[in-house]
């Protein structure tokens, strides 16, 4: 069996493999250019997953580190999904040292719910006091 490996180095990510599945099949991200995901992943902590020398997952954390982090952008390509890489990611993310201590983790997730839950993420304790401002159809806008 194969090692899977997880690197916060940005130098190892494929960026080209994380443009092409945030713009083309992502539901939150379709049509995002890779400029934008470049700069993202400058702005981030970033954790790619790897098999065989190859990314094949992926995670970003934006965060002060010291009160506040928001995961986004989480996946594994999906002829390597059911094989547990996705717990293996969030347990590197969730011991990452510059992600400890923090006051409030946050992300958003249409279908993940089970597995962030096994690492503490809940629906909001106090759903009224947060809001936000959200445009999902930014990117297709051209």
């Amino acid at each position: 069996m194969n090692a899977f490996r997880i690197s916060t180095d940005p130098a190892e990510l494929d960026v080209g493999l994380i443009h092409r599945f945030l713009s083309e099949h992502s539901a939150w991200a379709r049509g995002i250019d890779r400029v934008r995901v470049e700069r993202s992943l400058r702005h981030s902590l970033c954790f790619g997953g790897y098999l065989d020398g190859r990314q094949i997952a992926f995670a970003r954390v934006i965060s002060d580190y010291a009160t506040f982090a928001n995961l986004v952008d989480v996946f594994v390509l999906p002829p390597q999904r059911g094989r547990g890489y996705a717990r293996d990611l969030m347990a590197a993310v969730m011991a990452h040292p510059q992600l400890q201590g923090l006051r409030r983790f946050t992300l958003a997730t249409a279908d993940a719910h089970g597995l962030y839950a096994q690492f503490g993420f809940t629906a909001p304790l106090r759903p009224q006091t947060l809001m936000e401002r959200y445009v999902p159809d930014l990117y297709q806008r051209g």
